[in-house]
């Protein structure tokens, strides 16, 4: 059972990379991981003090009230699978917490793991960034993988999907702790801080993951107002994002463009790329690409824009569902009867609404979504309770780039996105457990 219990917690800390592979494997892990917790508590083999806390009890409550709002779904054996099986997703910061407990070193290989992805994301997406055509847009990464650029031209790194940007914004801000633990030179410890988080914001930007460039802003915004170590030192970070993206609009190629229409729809940027015509290298020809719309152009006609068409048919599918929604992950089934598709008009049905406090409210009623926000409040009390002020500042900004509640969001039902949040949020409790014990 020893060896057991070892192996999970081992494969625990390094989901962080596992989920640099794809949903698949990090889902697969937390999954047995929490049937062994499971198993362990109810042969009652450890004294789990953390059962009692305020944020674990409410997450319970939270998964009980899922259930119970799947009872009256659209889709009934659809919500209620889903309900069933959430419970994996909320284990996942009680399980983080009692590794913290029971080995003390966990804490700190974590921070060392999470440090060691950021920068290899960061490190593929440069070298895809420059392994740039300009027919075929960003080429492959070291794996050899190649993004499918025929949507946007956007980067993947080794993911194979869009989401390097959402992976650095994340993780980067706890990456931090392992410049802190290990570089005790003051200028080598700032220079690097600053490298490590101009890089970060860079690649978040290239990544075209506009969400996750304002989010790792708004993080980096938080970080220099409220740390009480070099703070004015860590501004150069931000000069080092806008210079790059300066330097690599004028010269790099996947910058050179001409914008021939553009509209606040999914998809509504049309760009002309001047390339040499196969046939004669010393013609210029042209291909014309789509990409996302701006999202300034969004937020002006966002009633009109794709994701205000998703916010609005939501709301409308709520108002016809008041109490305990319409299920959990019901929206694209609901979306595809005629009395709701009818209402969007340029694009079609997609599977979320794309802001998981909307899609709580819609999907499983009032009750459960203030529950959830009760949930993170308690999460909050224990962060702002426990760790002292640096440590709680990381702590803070990782929530506020995972919870900001004005954006677009993945599901949290859904594997990839669900079990880093999920395992982000039982980092931000169980890092003072890393104070504490260096006190």
């Amino acid at each position: 059972m020893e060896i057991t219990k070892k192996i999970f917690c081992f494969l625990l800390l390094l989901v962080p990379i596992f989920l640099i592979t794809g949903p698949a494997i990090p889902d697969i892990i937390i999954t047995f991981s929490g049937i062994f917790f499971l198993i362990l508590t109810y042969f009652k083999k450890y004294d789990y003090q953390i059962l009692n806390f305020n944020w674990f009890k409410l997450s319970i409550i939270f998964w009980i009230f899922l259930i119970i709002s799947s009872l009256f779904a659209f889709n009934f054996i659809k919500s209620f699978t889903e309900a069933i099986i959430f419970i994996r997703l909320l284990l996942i910061p009680a399980i983080i917490l009692i590794i913290v407990f029971e080995y003390q070193f966990a804490i700190k290989l974590l921070f060392i793991i999470i440090f060691a992805s950021v920068v290899f994301v960061i490190f593929d997406c440069l070298f895809q960034f420059f392994n740039y055509d300009a027919k075929t847009g960003f080429g492959e990464d070291i794996f050899g993988y190649v993004p499918d650029n025929s949507p946007h031209f956007r980067l993947t790194g080794p993911f194979k999907d869009l989401v390097p940007g959402s992976f650095v914004s994340r993780f980067a801000f706890f990456g931090l702790i392992t410049i802190y633990l290990f570089i005790k030179n003051r200028n080598l410890k700032n220079f690097l801080i600053i490298l490590y988080l101009g890089l970060s914001g860079f690649i978040t930007y290239i990544s075209g993951e506009k969400m996750a460039f304002a989010t790792f802003g708004l993080g980096l915004v938080v970080f220099i107002l409220f740390s009480k170590k070099n703070n004015f030192y860590y501004l150069f970070s931000v000069i080092l994002i806008f210079f790059l993206i300066f330097i690599s609009s004028k010269f790099h190629p996947a910058f050179d463009y001409k914008i021939i229409n553009s509209s606040p729809i999914h998809n509504g940027l049309i760009l002309e790329k001047k390339i040499e015509c196969d046939n004669n290298s010393n013609l210029n020809c042209s291909i014309i690409i789509k990409s996302q719309p701006k999202f300034l152009e969004v937020l002006k006609n966002f009633n009109n824009s794709a994701y205000g068409e998703i916010y609005l048919l939501a709301l409308n599918m709520y108002k016809d569902n008041l109490l305990f929604g319409i299920g959990l992950n019901n929206y694209n089934d609901l979306c595809q009867t005629e009395k709701y598709k009818k209402q969007l008009k340029n694009i079609d049905c997609v599977t979320h609404p794309h802001n998981f406090y909307l899609q709580w409210l819609i999907e499983t009623g009032p009750i459960c979504l203030f529950l959830f926000i009760l949930y993170l409040y308690y999460i909050f009390v224990s962060i702002n309770k426990n760790q002292t002020s640096e440590i709680k500042l990381l702590a803070i900004i990782t929530m506020i780039i995972l919870f900001w509640p004005i954006m677009s969001t993945g599901s949290l039902t859904k594997n990839w996105y669900g079990v880093s949040t999920f395992y982000l949020l039982g980092i931000c409790i169980s890092i003072y457990k890393f104070r504490f014990e260096n006190k």
